[in-house]
């Protein structure tokens, strides 16, 4: 689904959806403020303000790999976007994205995996299976589980858009609302949206790139358009 242009702009269109804004993040608030489950491990959180993607399954990826490295037993929880499975749902080997999603194979191949609407029932779960530490790829907007710690991605290239909530904008709830339950942000790659701008200036900042795996070496010895197909999959997922 391609976003609306009008995001992008403070034009009429927003300003006529902006009592409809209000409305959605007053209800945002409200189930926010609701206490999760507490987890005996501690939980880590990759959320974003906005709809759409942002980086946040790239970074959950990258972390899984540093913590797995350092001994630690890290379990992934997703709802599953897309996938027809219902949770709590451990991903398996020769499951397909219309199963579980399309972003739950990747994490898979990094760490146990378990995919759920239900983040606090995932994590019970996935803690009876030997989870240390749950690392959470989306939900800064889910209350069920409390998260020791969230990280607020952020795509240097689109940023937060018009800066309004839906449906006057992308944003899920208000940029500083999210950021006050978040650590620190994540940006990748550079700021050409101003989204820096936006963020509460105690907020640290910590910046990313994306790079090629060595993956592509291979595909673009078998086949150019795979190569070209996998560069326009990791762009999407961005």
């Amino acid at each position: 689904m391609k976003a609306p242009a009008f995001w992008t702009r403070n034009g009429l269109p927003a300003r006529m959806l902006s009592p409809l804004s209000c409305i959605g993040t007053a209800i945002t608030a409200h189930r926010m403020a609701h206490a999760g489950w507490r987890a005996p491990v501690p939980v880590i959180c990759c959320g974003n303000a906005s709809v759409g993607g942002a980086g946040k399954t790239t970074l959950a990826l990258d972390l899984a790999h540093r913590l797995t490295a350092r001994g630690v037993a890290v379990h992934v929880l997703l709802r599953g976007y897309r996938g027809s499975a219902q949770g709590p749902r451990r991903v398996l080997r020769g499951d397909t994205a219309a199963v579980t999603g399309d972003e739950a194979l990747l994490l898979a191949e990094a760490a146990p995996t378990w995919t759920g609407a239900d983040r606090a029932a995932s994590a019970r779960v996935a803690i009876a299976a030997g989870a240390e530490l749950l690392l959470m790829d989306d939900g800064l907007q889910n209350p069920s589980l409390e998260k020791t710690m969230s990280l607020l991605v952020v795509d240097g290239s689109t940023g937060f858009g018009n800066g309004r909530v839906l449906p006057a904008g992308p944003l899920r709830e208000p940029v500083a609302s999210a950021a006050s339950r978040c650590r620190a942000a994540v940006l990748i790659g550079p700021d050409t949206s101003g989204a820096l701008a936006r963020l509460p200036p105690e907020l640290p900042v910590l910046r990313a790139g994306l790079a090629q795996g060595d993956e592509i070496a291979s595909l673009t010895r078998t086949c150019p358009c795979c190569a070209l197909a996998w560069c326009k999959a990791m762009r999407s997922h961005r």
